[in-house]
């Protein structure tokens, strides 16, 4: 079959790979789509991934066209998306209901192969039956909607809550959509791309800048979300938190990424800083959230390339042009 591969650092092909054989437990997934993000841009730099060559992408949905001799949950034909975390459910974080934290952290896309692929295989367990109405093509936005998903189960924010986004890439505007539908009094919004901020608009944020400083609210925001990975964004961010404020750290920075603490002004003011990891029994909600239409996908999804054009998919991502890019195979 046909799969985009990260070779090596700074490397990614479209090349055959041996067709995917299901275990016992697993099904087979013909891909219909599968989104590229940081994550993919972080392998391909040589972080995340314990191991190259991988086919990465752990955002995708699909046809079951495959399973395994002891499935009985699917059935060829349906269509699934998938959630990409493995987990070990014995490490003592597994054990405290903490898997995304697992010591035995594994993902596909990451560090077994992806569905950056014609074909791809995933434990029965880890896939989502899609109501009829619902396109696969469009439902690998499930993968990141139950990131945001498990952000907001962090904040655990109050109703009437002002908050404060930077990034107004896919990340950014799914938080938006969130705080919108969880009770926000006012949302806004920082992007140094005037494009993304426009869509932003169209989505109803509060207000949009390239600079906080013109969104005039001296006193900050009660929440504080960083949805770019950027050092300068989120020193700004810290320092935007309103008294009793939270800020959460959703974007995934690079590992040498480095900012400021202000220790005195954290306990006088007593601000909580805190972080969201990836997926934590968020999949199933972000999956009845989408079907429920909390997403357009016409407004998320700005671009659909072919698999064979893999490489410079991941070269418009990283120059920052669009909103989410899926390739199709």
């Amino acid at each position: 079959m046909k799969a985009a591969v990260i070779e090596s650092v700074g490397r990614a092909v479209v090349t055959e790979v041996p067709d995917p054989t299901p275990g016992p437990r697993d099904v087979v997934v013909e891909v219909a789509a599968c989104g590229i993000c940081g994550t993919d841009l972080h392998i391909l730099q040589g972080e995340f991934a314990p191991k190259l060559p991988i086919v990465p992408g752990h955002e995708f949905a699909g046809q079951v066209v495959g399973i395994g001799s002891q499935v009985t949950e699917v059935a060829v034909g349906d269509q699934v998306a998938v959630d990409p975390s493995l987990y070990c459910y014995e490490c003592r974080f597994c054990r405290d209901g903490h898997n995304n934290m697992c010591e035995r952290w594994a993902a596909i896309g990451v560090t077994t192969a992806g569905g950056a692929a014609q074909y791809a295989v995933a434990p029965v367990a880890n896939c989502v039956k899609l109501p009829d109405h619902v396109r696969p093509q469009d439902a690998a936005l499930i993968e990141p909607l139950s990131c945001a998903v498990r952000g907001y189960d962090i904040l655990n924010s109050r109703l009437g809550a002002h908050v404060l986004i930077y990034g107004s890439g896919t990340m950014g505007l799914m938080m938006l959509e969130l705080a919108k539908r969880t009770g926000a009094a006012s949302v806004d919004m920082v992007d140094i791309n005037p494009a993304r901020l426009e869509t932003a608009k169209l989505l109803g944020v509060s207000g949009s800048a390239a600079n906080a400083d013109e969104l005039d609210r001296p006193q900050g925001w009660e929440i504080v979300i960083d949805a770019t990975g950027n050092a300068a964004a989120i020193q700004d961010g810290l320092g935007r938190v309103a008294k009793a404020g939270t800020y959460l750290q959703f974007g995934v920075a690079d590992y040498a990424t480095r900012v400021t603490i202000d220790p005195y002004r954290i306990y006088n003011q007593e601000i909580t800083i805190t972080g969201s990891m990836a997926v934590l029994h968020s999949y199933e909600r972000a999956a009845e959230l989408f079907a429920n239409g909390v997403l357009n996908p016409d407004v998320f999804i700005s671009d659909r390339i072919a698999l064979e054009n893999y490489p410079q998919a991941l070269e418009q991502f990283a120059a920052g042009v669009g909103r989410k890019i899926v390739v199709t195979p």
